[in-house]
């Protein structure tokens, strides 16, 4: 039976589909009407409010915190400054990717990463010769993505921080609805966007004062569904996904290390110590075997398929999760579209996809598996740059304007 978050007795009395998903033991809203466009629209639009309790949270302090955290994550932790927050991932001794994830850095010597699965078995494992403690906080810190091009304006009546200030993945301890807590300059549907977190304590009245200085301004409570179309029109990668945890496969052929799951921007392989480095060294010399390209579907051709059907196009509802197979014109199997879905913000039809990598620049022609009434057909897709979606206000800081061009 999956738990409750402290935001519970508000989420399920706003709750109109009783549509519910398991998220991390948790019982998540995957959309509060019968369908989330609304949602969805609210985040691209105005603002929507997110209860993103169930990412694993982990608090580790001492004097060789940093140093213990560089050598798990890719990223150089030691170089984070209090008020900053870091996006990478952590391998396993063979390279391959285990979760991708924050750390922030609270105070010196004080970091909480976030992480989309349990690695305090990990971290302990690789704790020894180092003075550092670790704790589980997940259970105990309640967290809220206050995501959209309205999220500053709304957040600035909640907080004491100065978010004209706050930097695109900055941080600061502040007072939120009178309650102490921390608010983050991150998110992960592509757009202006704060996370917000307190104690369990406080949540309800934190989710109440956003709710009501929201309201004038159009915010709507987020499901998973509309999340999850936004984080693919980011280009995010999502764990189990367009990845899978090194720990969790079966076989050898679905592991994969960072540049194959399109995480490879996070890798400084200069940085010695790191778990996973040597084994990465080996594949920098031969080049990845896969790539994590976007996709962006010929809809004209989409169309077509379905009116021999005498049928119109259908419009998923939701984000797929299920992988398709990627051809050449040939035939060859070149990789899999991991995760697809219809842009409603581009009007296109588009995914995150895994490719050989002799097949991942930028206009290359491809073919991805479409069903129609049961048959399996195909579909030219090209490959572009992802981010699909990207706009300026996601990094904007109003007290620290962006440069004029030289």
């Amino acid at each position: 039976m999956p738990r409750t978050t402290p935001f519970h007795e508000r989420t399920s009395a706003l709750m109109k589909s009783f549509a519910w998903k398991e998220w991390a033991g948790y019982a998540a809203p995957c959309n509060y009407d019968a369908h989330s466009e609304r949602e969805y629209f609210a985040i691209r639009r105005s603002a929507g409010l997110i209860d993103v309790t169930p990412l694993y949270k982990y608090e580790v302090t001492g004097p060789d915190a940093a140093r213990f955290l560089a050598r798990l994550w890719t990223r150089d932790i030691t170089k984070l400054k209090p008020g900053r927050v870091a996006y990478g991932c952590m391998c396993d001794g063979d390279g391959m990717v285990l979760d991708d994830g924050t750390v922030a850095c609270l105070a010196p010597e004080r970091y909480r990463m976030t992480s989309s699965e349990a690695w305090l078995g990990w971290f302990e494992q690789h704790r020894r010769g180092y003075d550092v403690q670790i704790e589980d906080s997940t259970d105990r810190i309640a967290a809220l993505a206050l995501q959209g091009p309205l999220s500053r304006k709304i957040l600035s009546t909640v907080v004491d921080a100065d978010l004209d200030s706050l930097r695109f993945f900055g941080l600061a301890a502040c007072r939120l609805a009178g309650a102490e807590g921390w608010v983050t300059r991150t998110g992960y549907t592509g757009d202006l966007g704060y996370e917000l977190w307190v104690a369990n304590a406080d949540a309800v009245a934190l989710y109440d004062a956003i709710l009501e200085a929201g309201e004038e301004h159009g915010i709507q409570p987020i499901g998973l569904d509309a999340m999850d179309v936004t984080r693919i029109e980011a280009g995010f990668v999502l764990q189990g996904i367009d990845y899978v945890s090194s720990r969790s496969c079966l076989i050898d052929a679905r592991r994969s290390t960072p540049e194959d799951s399109g995480l490879g921007w996070t890798v400084n392989l200069e940085r010695e110590g790191w778990i996973g480095r040597e084994a990465l060294l080996r594949e920098r010399e031969n080049g990845p075997r896969w790539n994590l390209v976007g996709l962006e579907l010929d809809w004209a051709e989409i169309e077509d398929l379905h009116a021999e059907y005498e049928l119109p196009p259908h419009l998923a509802p939701c984000a797929c999760r299920e992988a398709v197979p990627v051809y050449l014109d040939s035939g060859e199997q070149v990789g899999q579209a991991t995760s697809s879905t219809w842009s409603p913000t581009l009007k296109k039809s588009l995914a995150l996809a895994q490719i050989h990598r002799r097949h991942t620049s930028v206009g290359t022609k491809l073919q991805v598996e479409h069903t129609v009434e049961f048959e399996r057909r195909r579909v030219t897709a090209t490959v572009v740059e992802r981010p699909f979606f990207d706009p300026p206000r996601k990094t904007s800081t109003p007290n620290f304007p962006p440069k004029a061009p030289a």
